[in-house]
C-alpha cells in the first residue's frame, strides 16, 4: 500500500494549478514530496486536450477555453464540480499501463458513488464513470517517467445547462452531465469526503489516506 497526502486547494484558477501540478511532479520524480493529490474547484473554463486540438473540436460559444497536454478532448471545468489531480508515481503491482491506472482511478469513484446508493459503470464509449447513459465523471492524465499529473472530476451539482453543452469526443450534447441533473443530492462536500473514506478500502488502487 502506497501512502497518499491530500492536499485541500479550494477555488483556484486552472492556470495557477496547471504550474503547480508542473512542480509537484517534477519533485515526485525526484523522490522531494510523497505521493499527492491536490482537491480543488476551478472557476469556468473549458481544458482543450490534443484530441480534440487535432481534430479541430472547440468549445461551444461562451466558454473560456485552455490548451492542456493530458489525455482526452474537451472536459468542463466549473462550479459544483470536485476536482483531483492525482501527482502519483505508479510503480505498484497492477499500474504497468495507463489503462490500469485509468481503470484504478474509474473504481475508486464507481465504489464511492456506492455508498450514496448511486449505481455506476464503465462505458465502453469512452474512459470516466457513468451512471446510466450519462458520463458523470471524466478522467485524463498525462505521464512523465510514470509520474502523473492532471486528474479526475466528478460532476456533483453543476450549473444547468453547462457542462451538457460540452460534448466530449464523439460524444453528443447532454450526454455528459451531473449527479444533481439525474436526480442525484450528492454535493462537493460529501463526495469530496466519501472519496476520502473510500480511498483505504480499495486494495486495487494501492492507496492509503496519511
Amino acid at each position: 500500500m502506497r501512502k497518499v497526502h491530500f492536499t485541500e486547494i479550494g477555488l483556484v484558477s486552472h492556470a495557477d494549478i496547471d504550474v503547480m501540478m508542473r512542480i509537484m511532479q517534477a519533485k515526485r520524480i525526484d523522490d522531494e514530496i510523497e505521493d499527492t493529490i491536490l482537491i480543488c474547484e476551478h472557476p469556468e473554463i473549458v481544458t482543450v486536450g490534443p484530441r480534440a486540438k487535432n481534430d479541430g473540436i472547440l468549445p461551444p460559444k461562451g466558454f473560456d477555453s485552455t490548451y492542456v497536454d493530458r489525455g482526452g478532448g474537451l472536459t468542463w471545468h466549473g462550479p459544483g464540480q470536485l476536482i483531483l489531480y492525482p501527482i502519483i508515481k505508479w510503480d505498484l503491482d497492477g499500474e504497468s499501463n495507463v489503462k490500469a491506472v485509468i481503470n484504478l482511478l474509474e473504481e475508486w469513484v464507481i465504489i464511492a458513488l456506492e455508498r450514496f446508493g448511486i449505481e455506476a459503470k464503465r462505458d465502453s464509449r469512452m474512459q470516466g464513470v457513468w451512471v446510466n447513459e450519462n458520463k458523470i465523471c471524466s478522467i485524463g492524465l498525462s505521464f512523465l517517467r510514470w509520474t502523473s499529473r492532471h486528474g479526475l472530476t466528478v460532476n456533483c451539482k453543476t450549473p444547468a445547462g453547462r457542462v451538457e453543452l460540452v460534448s466530449g469526443c464523439g460524444l453528443g450534447q447532454d450526454i455528459i452531465t451531473s449527479l444533481d441533473a439525474l436526480g442525484y443530492d450528492v454535493d462537493v462536500v460529501s463526495m469530496k469526503r466519501t472519496l476520502i473514506e473510500t480511498v483505504e478500502t480499495i486494495s486495487r488502487i494501492g492507496i492509503s489516506q496519511q
